[in-house]
């Protein structure tokens, strides 16, 4: 075992166990949020947190059902050296005039949410109040796809990102880099402006992937998409090359350059991440977009369920105990949720879960096996549409209704932003395993191709002390499963 290896070992014992020193003074659960792009994670914090400090309704959130919440504030952050979710700003976007949502964070940000209860049983009026303060950890779900990285040598991942590249479903959006690489040298010398070449059309193909045409999901390294202030740095200036055949890398050589800096990459990048924030985590939820996936088709679904199976792979899935608390931290329950509930059909959502869990297969029976607690919902965090019957052609259909956002597009329609539309979503397959089927396309499998966004609703002012509470999909029964057992 390597001298840092033992060191990083220690430090994550140390940490442990301040944690846990910390933990006895008073509870604090940290909760990690995450989610590929679009999949909503600004939206579900905000709406969490404002549900809980302006006292919305939260019918099967049981600690409110039961009357135990007393009350709910914001602290200050608790992490010098980590940005705060500023959620003033998303609530004022969420509550203007018109409203709209806000816009999406592209890094690590953490805010604190402090809640005081009554614990739950019979003697619960004679035991007092209790607090616990909940650190929500929102972080970038690229980042979570590059943990897997750090078992990864160069030349094994330049193998699999090469691969990958030239699937059918990517093959045209990797087009350039593959006529680039094709282009190289046998073995090609280090050069700096073949490396940011090579480099920029790599991440162009990432970014093509990713649009909604593709609605690609396993997209890594992450960094290439979401740089922040790595931005043109070394630590990001590479790409998968083969390694020349029958014989090692020499020094000087490219292959030598590009695999020098994929290892600054781990170690500057994806490990601190992992050991100072991944490794802190009690809870994690995990958003999923898994609507815009379906409309891909096949391909889309294909790619979003080696996504998840990835993700889950890297939680370190366990029961929690005195001891693993004071040692290290295990995530004990893990919540993926689809998203964008509210643009299907209420008879619909069973599917989309089945579907999600599909996608996840055997991945959340090993998860359980190690002593976690793994669940699938589809929620909205902020319903944006209602539900209505529509009459045509004398045929009865359960549609959705809504502002949708404007310059939308449906057919030949296009929506201002002002005027309601009821709109049909279609049905999702009743098998799940249908949406992985060449012959599922988008049209077949009864899903709406290119599902329409809606605008926020007008917010109702019903909540604790004036302040908006958020209509919701099944935001209450996430917050159960999360966090209700820390709360009784």
């Amino acid at each position: 075992m390597r001298l840092e290896e033992l060191t990083d070992g220690a430090m994550e014992a140390l940490r442990g166990a301040g944690a846990f020193a910390s933990d006895l003074l008073q509870p604090t659960l940290r909760l990690g949020v995450t989610g590929l792009a679009r999949s909503g994670k600004t939206v579900f914090i905000t709406a969490l947190v404002q549900n809980l400090v302006a006292g919305g309704r939260l019918p099967f959130f049981k600690p409110v059902a039961e009357g135990r919440i007393t009350r709910a504030w914001l602290e200050p952050q608790p992490d010098d050296a980590v940005p705060r979710f500023d959620i003033e700003r998303h609530l004022a976007s969420l509550t203007a005039d018109p409203p709209a949502w806000p816009e999406s964070t592209r890094r690590l940000s953490e805010l604190r949410v402090t809640i005081e209860y009554q614990p739950s049983g019979p003697w619960r009026h004679l035991a007092g109040t209790r607090r616990l303060n909940l650190d929500i950890v929102d972080y970038p779900g690229e980042w979570l796809l590059d943990l897997p990285l750090l078992g990864k040598t160069f030349e094994a991942w330049s193998e699999e990102a090469i691969a990958l590249s030239q699937a059918p479903e990517r093959a045209a959006a990797a087009a350039s880099f593959a006529s680039f690489l094709a282009s190289l040298a046998t073995a090609p010398l280090a050069d700096e402006q073949v490396a940011l070449t090579g480099a920029g059309l790599f991440r162009a193909y990432l970014e093509r992937c990713r649009n909604e045409a593709h609605a690609f999901s396993s997209l890594s390294p992450g960094r290439f998409l979401m740089p922040g202030e790595l931005e043109g740095s070394p630590a990001l200036t590479f790409f998968p090359l083969p390694a020349p055949a029958g014989e090692q890398p020499t020094a000087g050589s490219l292959h030598a350059m590009l695999s020098r800096r994929y290892g600054a990459y781990l170690k500057h990048v994806v490990k601190p991440f992992f050991r100072d924030h991944f490794l802190r985590l009690d809870r994690q939820i995990v958003l999923v977009d898994a609507l815009s996936a379906l409309n891909a088709g096949p391909a889309g679904a294909q790619e979003l369920g080696r996504a998840l199976r990835s993700v889950l792979g890297v939680f370190r899935p366990g029961a929690n105990s005195w001891l693993s608390a004071l040692v290290q931290r295990r995530i004990d329950r893990i919540l993926f949720v689809a998203t964008k509930a509210d643009h299907l059909h209420h008879t619909s959502h069973d599917r989309l879960e089945a579907i999600l869990r599909h996608l996840l297969g055997p991945a959340i029976d090993r998860a359980q096996l190690a002593g976690a607690e793994v669940r699938v919902q589809a929620i909205a965090a902020i319903r944006a549409t209602r539900e209505v019957l529509a009459e045509q052609h004398g045929e009865r259909l359960a549609c959705i209704k809504g502002v949708p956002v404007a310059g939308e597009r449906l057919g030949t329609r296009t929506f201002d932003g002002i005027a309601e539309a009821a709109i049909f979503p279609g049905d999702l397959p009743e098998e799940a395993a249908r949406v992985l089927e060449p012959t599922s396309v988008a049209g077949s499998a009864g899903i709406q191709t290119g599902f329409l966004r809606f605008r926020p609703p007008p917010l109702a002012q019903d909540g604790g002390q004036g302040r908006p509470a958020f209509p919701h999909i099944r935001l209450d029964r996430a917050l159960d499963f999360l966090m209700g057992d820390r709360l009784s």
